[in-house]
């Protein structure tokens, strides 16, 4: 099977498992989350599409050259997506969906486990894809370096990933009794993914640069934490505060 084949095929193994977790964790992990099951619909369809036009429109903000060298295209200009443009497009048509249908609560905290459990295995599919996939790190001469087929040993930025995911919902889950406030799950995987992701893509290659220093995606991921710049501090103070003994004065 070829590497193109590979990840196509974790990509659609990521789906079912990432949707077939999300019916367990509604039910198991954020039982608060959707009181009427019209609202996952409604949600559901709402991130659905938000994620397939953000994913789009990532891509075209990241490499606008190569989005665009053979406009108008069509095909060529939907190739290529990105997984934080389908975050945050996915988070927009979300909340418009619950505005036109009414739901008040949030519905964030059923998300965290899919979504993890979803791209890990989509970026094993990532990592098994190799060059084809514009996944990868820069040259490195780093022990666990990895030649994805061009003779350069690189960062293997989406084994990476997988791990800070993995290390990331660990923490959350542990530390879930202390993000008091629905949705604050949702909201430290957010704060988190997006600041890594801000931080790892300086060790990728930058199909264009603006402002001379950063990439498309990393502007998206500056908004992104933007858009939570009020909450960061109270979901950090939730993640990491060390918890009092029942012995020390308060």
């Amino acid at each position: 099977m070829s590497p193109v084949a590979l990840h196509t095929v974790f990509e659609m193994l990521a789906y079912a498992v990432g949707f077939r977790t999300f019916l367990w964790t509604r039910k198991k992990l954020a039982p608060s989350a959707f009181t009427h099951d019209d609202h996952v619909a409604w949600v559901g369809v709402g991130a659905i599409v938000g994620a397939a036009l953000g994913a789009k429109l990532a891509f075209w903000l990241d490499d606008p050259l190569a989005a665009f060298r053979d406009f108008p295209d069509l095909a060529h200009l939907l190739e290529g997506k990105s997984i934080i443009g389908a975050l945050l497009g996915g988070l927009a048509g979300v909340e418009l969906a619950k505005k036109i249908a009414g739901v008040r609560q949030s519905t964030g905290d059923a998300f965290v486990l899919p979504l993890t459990v979803g791209m890990c295995i989509g970026r094993v599919g990532c990592f098994m894809a190799g060059l084809s996939d514009h996944t990868y790190g820069n040259p490195t001469t780093l022990p666990w370096a990895v030649d994805f087929g061009d003779g350069q040993p690189r960062h293997p930025t989406q084994l990476y990933e997988i791990a800070f995911l993995l290390a990331q919902y660990t923490l959350i889950h542990f530390r879930r009794t202390a993000l008091v406030e629905p949705g604050d799950r949702f909201r430290a995987f957010m704060i988190g993914y997006l600041s890594f992701r801000l931080l790892v893509e300086f060790i990728k290659p930058l199909p264009y640069a603006y402002l001379h220093a950063l990439s498309g995606l990393q502007l998206l991921c500056l908004a992104g934490l933007l858009h939570y710049y009020r909450d960061i501090p109270r979901v950090l103070r939730a993640l990491f505060a060390r918890r009092r003994n029942a012995w020390e004065p308060r």
